[in-house]
């Protein structure tokens, strides 16, 4: 058996069977390392060693969870949720479902722009989700559809969008990959053959909102969050300038250093510096932070050490020369093989990023052998990298959206966020990569 498959698919069974996801990694990157024949002891060393590489994620989204912590103390949350619910109940009589895709159609805006517009990833959810959730039980909104949402905004405006994080994932990642491995290819063609997929996972966006999780969902009341209930605002003009200048010091912060851990920490000093977080305040706050993100990068520091396993077995290389055996020639066959593939690894590394350059070195001789166009091959590689990352219980695109539904406890990670964005979007995005690459 081959190992890679043995541990991305007991890793999905775990997790499927509610295992934590921590623990479903690094039991299925041992079992995967035993399975190579590593042996016990170098499997953990391999695992260990690709700990390290997931450190300074954990870190930024802890930093990052404390600014969170900022705001919501600052009750900057608190003015914006009571805001949106007056405006719920004032406009009552123009229907909840008028509202609701309103409401829809704001948060997707603000996934996209958080790839894009204003790069700050999944730093934006938690600051913005959870003083939402009483808005979206007043409107009785199926919360898995707003998952769908926010992945899709994570992952979609990535894959087709050449800024921000679309322009490293476009230009520095895929296009670089693809010419270093022998494909003559102009880096603005990149984002064109990346088009067709891109319209599978608005089809499956589609089917989420208006069909899948169309109905109306109740979950228990919910006002607060626990460090909103003893917020006094008591100068709301003041806090809203203070909060707008902290949000928007700690972007610039973020894009001139390109560490999300400096622009947490601007953050998270303007409050304190005017007053608006007591000095006191700030052990509080950094505790809270880390609590509230910890899970996130605890599970991408296990990634990146099933990641190292994965890599250390060679089974990643052999996996894929048994899918070129089995072609022969067939070009449908072999873009179908080249996306499953993809996705088998993409799931278990469960970042996109991460995943091109391991495949492209594997696929892009392939491609070429078997006479694929330049814009096919460039479709194919860049699908097969981004598969996963959608439906990964270890990607922080599905990581984010859970880190702000869950905050009163009622979305579960696998069942509300990952099962759902795996169905509404892995597969769309795999019938999508094939077309896209037959057509190009």
């Amino acid at each position: 058996m081959n190992a890679v498959i043995v541990g991305v698919m007991l890793m999905l069974i775990l997790t499927l069977c509610r295992i934590n996801v921590i623990v479903a990694m690094t039991v299925s990157a041992i079992v995967a390392g035993l399975t190579a024949g590593l042996g016990l002891s170098q499997t953990v060393n391999a695992f260990n060693d690709g700990l390290s590489g997931g450190a300074e994620i954990a870190l930024s989204y802890a930093m990052l969870g404390a600014f969170a912590v900022a705001i919501s103390k600052s009750g900057l949350t608190r003015i914006l949720a009571s805001k949106l619910l007056k405006q719920v109940n004032d406009n009552s009589h123009k229907g909840e479902t008028t509202l609701s895709y309103f409401i829809l159609s704001i948060i997707l805006l603000c996934a996209i722009s958080s790839q894009n517009l204003i790069p700050v990833h999944i730093a934006f959810i938690p600051i913005l989700i959870p003083p939402l959730l009483v808005v979206f039980n007043k409107l009785r909104l199926d919360r898995r559809a707003i998952a769908c949402i926010l992945t899709f905004g994570l992952a979609t405006s990535y894959m087709v969008l050449p800024y921000g994080f679309g322009g490293i994932y476009l230009y520095s990642i895929l296009h670089k990959n693809l010419t270093e491995n022998g494909l003559e290819i102009v880096n603005t063609q990149v984002p064109m053959a990346m088009i067709i997929p891109a319209l599978g996972m608005v089809f499956g966006l589609l089917v989420a909102v208006f069909i899948s999780y169309r109905k109306r969902r109740s979950y228990e009341p919910h006002s607060l969050t626990e460090q909103q209930k003893d917020v006094v605002i008591e100068q709301p003009k003041k806090v809203l300038a203070v909060g707008i200048t902290a949000v928007l010091c700690s972007l610039v912060a973020q894009n001139i250093s390109g560490s999300m851990i400096l622009g947490g920490l601007v953050g998270v000093a303007i409050f304190t510096l005017f007053g608006v977080v007591k000095l006191e305040q700030n052990g509080d706050v950094f505790s809270k932070g880390i609590a509230m993100m910890a899970m996130i990068g605890f599970i991408m520091i296990s990634a990146q050490g099933f990641a190292s396993v994965m890599k250390a077995t060679g089974d990643v290389a052999s996996l894929v020369s048994s899918a070129a055996g089995l072609i022969e020639g067939n070009k449908p066959l072999a873009a179908a093989l080249i996306l499953l593939v993809g996705l088998l690894i993409t799931m278990g590394i469960g970042s996109s990023f991460s995943t091109v350059p391991i495949i492209a070195t594997l696929f892009v001789p392939l491609c070429m052998e078997l006479n694929f166009s330049v814009m096919a091959t460039a479709a194919l590689v860049g699908t097969a990298g981004a598969l996963g990352d959608a439906g990964s219980p270890a990607s922080d695109s599905t990581l984010g959206p859970t880190s702000g539904l869950n905050a009163d406890g009622q979305h579960d990670h696998i069942w509300d966020s990952v099962v759902p964005t795996f169905i509404h979007f892995n597969i769309p995005l795999l019938i999508a990569g094939w077309i896209a690459a037959m057509v190009l």
